[in-house]
């Protein structure tokens, strides 16, 4: 079987042979030791994942992070990093990052995240449902929102959190049940995390006057449709 292709960036050399080390056995590993290079690497090949530490020369990972996501909103962003504030974490994750891991962590930590990503990324030859949402036909599978005008890509995320809500439309789903299904855990960090997701789905469907993501202070949210 082909391995999975990772764009791995970071500009330490001992931690990027290490992580290199330990993922080869299982992964198509190509790293970079500054965001110049990641980015030349990432027009020029196709990638599954994305490993982007964030103080890197030339460019820093945010941008580099911020350039990807301009070119392609699938692939999943994965931004391993020293820098543990929590501005920098809910940084990443607005200019699109699916997930943040903190220097220093496990290597069995980063291969369940990035297995986690590579099998939702998956795509099957099944039936697709799709579902919709306003004016628009959503696609979870391929993470679009589309009309007859324009097509939307959505992030893995987003597209994973827009889903439930539609499964559980005008219901009231807790904070709780939503981290645990989507993120795996609840967490301050995952917390906010689902708010950042929120905000940016509530960007996305700006337009939409009938549809309402409400924030039920204490509890979690409801996801209604007005007809």
């Amino acid at each position: 079987m082909e391995k999975s292709k990772i764009l791995y960036a970071e500009d330490d050399k001992t931690i990027a042979f290490l992580i290199q080390d330990s993922l080869e056995s299982y992964y198509d590993i190509n790293c970079y030791s500054d965001g110049r290079s990641a980015l030349d690497a990432f027009n020029s090949q196709s990638f599954d994942i994305c490993l982007l530490d964030i103080m890197m020369p030339e460019i820093n990972g945010f941008e580099v992070a911020q350039e990807i996501r301009n070119k392609n909103s699938e692939i999943p962003i994965i931004f391993i990093s020293a820098k543990a504030l929590k501005e920098d974490r809910i940084k990443g994750l607005k200019i699109g990052a699916d997930d943040y891991l903190v220097k220093p962590f496990s290597i069995e930590e980063l291969i369940l995240k990035i297995e986690v990503f590579l099998k939702r990324t998956k795509k099957t030859d099944a039936i697709q449902l799709k579902y919709k949402v306003g004016k628009y036909d959503f696609d979870p599978q391929n993470y679009t929102l589309q009309d007859m005008e324009n097509s939307i890509t959505l992030t893995q995320r987003e597209s994973e959190l827009l889903l439930y809500f539609i499964r559980h439309k005008n219901m009231v789903v807790k904070r709780q049940d939503i981290l645990k299904a989507i993120w795996g855990d609840d967490d301050y960090f995952m917390g906010r995390s689902l708010d950042v997701f929120i905000s940016r789905l509530r960007k996305v469907l700006t337009d939409e006057q009938n549809i309402l993501i409400e924030n039920l202070h204490g509890i979690g949210f409801r996801f209604s449709e007005k007809h």
